[in-house]
């Protein structure tokens, strides 16, 4: 799946796309959610209420067999942004500290020289909005980076031109803290201006203020990158055995009763109280639906301005669901090789770019196609470096299948490979196996021992783009070099 940047400007040379020119350039809002599940969306009819993003895939394409680069968060939206696999861009685990999963609470003073707060995307790295800034885009985001918090490393310095949001993995939805510590940064800065107001209602006056400033007058690009439904990093058992959400959201679900139960040991808490799986479950779905509304509200201003059909929306999971999520009918969870992990929730929206309406694509696509698709959308040069992706508008317009073939995953000793329809799982030696996911979507019948031959051929896919990864240009924070 390599280009290069040759390659690139031969394919705009020949033409674009039928359908993909536009009379002004086409704006973008690429908003993705945090562990929301593969079956959560409510026109998929398990009960979750997503009235906005029933209508984004009512009005645009749904991607059934879209997969991202890692089964959680960082590596996951590191690929997002750079279009590259994360062993190939240097960020191939998590940028995070797990003393709080054992009950430690830093001092500022030791937070500040951990890894959570040194660590980064390698600078040499080209980011989406380096990528379209050249082409006149003014590039917003606002919530989770999670790419490195020190100021080298902040969007601002990576090509956006606004950022209000947290640097790490998760916060606290109120406090906006990580485990007692500030996390909310405006531009460059941390700050504490607004503590005590539920985050995703600040990305969404932040989303919204950007959109009344730049919509109608200029191209734009906002990222909105929700940390809903994600679970609250806090160290009280309570808070964070579940997902914070309003109160607003949490009635519009039947109610729990009991919502909590004690349990003997929680971590590092003993006896300790936590919630109970129904309230989790709502919790969860009052979170997505929260989040839900401040989509609907940014693809109000759209319409307002007249500019929603001319600007490219796309929503995805940044990996697979967890906590009270739902899956179905996927295997596993956030975190695992399964396809619960790694296939997520997408959707399309561009009727000036020629993408169907109320369509459901199920061609194998994945994260990695977003920002050579938006360069080609928006006629900018691609980067002189590999890109493990390629132009998806042709394939999503279905008038043509996706030139995809294979993808690969690997976190630590948990490894995946998918070849055409053959997907191979290996969960550190303790479970896995080999599966046809054209009969067998849910992974239950392991045909390693009947089709050797065919475990053997993905083997042999997986061990040679491994070797390419490792041959690949060294970058940080993890390798050795």
């Amino acid at each position: 799946m390599a280009c290069r940047f040759h390659l690139a400007i031969a394919a705009l040379l020949c033409g674009l796309s039928a359908g993909s020119v536009q009379a002004q350039p086409p704006n973008i809002l690429l908003i993705v959610s945090d562990d929301q599940g593969y079956n959560d969306l409510g026109v998929l009819g398990n009960g979750i209420i997503t009235p906005a993003l029933d209508q984004l895939a009512a009005e645009g394409t749904r991607l059934t067999n879209f997969y991202v680069s890692w089964p959680a968060c960082t590596p996951s939206r590191g690929s997002l942004l750079t279009g590259r696999y994360p062993q190939r861009n240097g960020l191939y685990d998590m940028i995070r500290n797990e003393a709080p999963d054992y009950g430690k609470k830093y001092t500022p003073e030791e937070y500040a020289v951990t890894f959570e707060r040194i660590g980064g995307m390698d600078l040499r790295e080209v980011l989406l909005p380096e990528v379209l800034q050249p082409s006149g885009y003014r590039c917003g985001i606002f919530g989770k980076w999670d790419l490195g918090t020190l100021k080298r490393f902040l969007p601002t310095s990576r090509g956006f031109d606004e950022f209000y949001g947290f640097v790490n993995t998760g916060i606290d939805y109120y406090t906006h803290e990580r485990y007692g510590v500030p996390s909310m940064v405006r531009n460059l800065d941390f700050t504490t201006a607004d503590k005590g107001t539920y985050c995703t209602h600040l990305f969404e006056r932040e989303a919204l203020a950007f959109l009344q400033e730049n919509a109608g007058k200029r191209p734009f690009f906002l990222y909105v990158p929700f940390n809903a439904p994600h679970g609250s990093s806090a160290l009280e058992p309570e808070i964070r055995s579940t997902v914070q959400a309003p109160k607003k959201y949490r009635d519009m679900y039947p109610p729990v009763d009991p919502e909590f139960r004690t349990v003997e040991k929680y971590r590092y808490a003993s006896p300790a109280k936590v919630v109970t799986r129904e309230a989790r479950q709502r919790d969860y779905r009052a979170a997505v639906t929260c989040m839900d509304a401040s989509i609907g509200r940014m693809l109000d201003v759209l319409k307002d301005k007249n500019i929603l059909d001319n600007t490219i929306v796309i929503f995805l999971s940044d990996n697979g669901g967890s906590g009270g999520a739902d899956n179905t009918p996927l295997k596993g969870r956030k975190s695992q090789m399964w396809e619960g992990g790694i296939r997520v929730l997408c959707l399309v929206r561009w009727p000036g770019g020629g993408v169907p309406a109320d369509r459901v694509n199920d061609e194998f696509l994945t994260s990695l196609e977003i920002l050579p698709s938006l360069a080609a959308a928006t006629e900018s040069p691609l980067p002189d470096v590999i890109l493990d992706g390629f132009d998806w508008w042709d394939v999503i317009r279905g008038t043509t299948n996706s030139p995809r073939s294979e993808m690969f995953w690997q976190r630590k000793d948990l490894i995946a490979a998918r070849v055409n329809n053959w997907k191979w799982v290996d969960m550190g030696g303790k479970a896995g196996g080999l599966f046809d996911l054209n009969t067998d979507i849910g992974e239950t019948r392991d045909l390693s021992t009947t089709r050797p031959d065919v475990l053997q051929m993905v083997k042999a896919r997986y061990a040679r783009w491994k070797a390419g990864m490792e041959a690949a240009a060294p970058r940080g924070p993890f390798r050795d070099f």
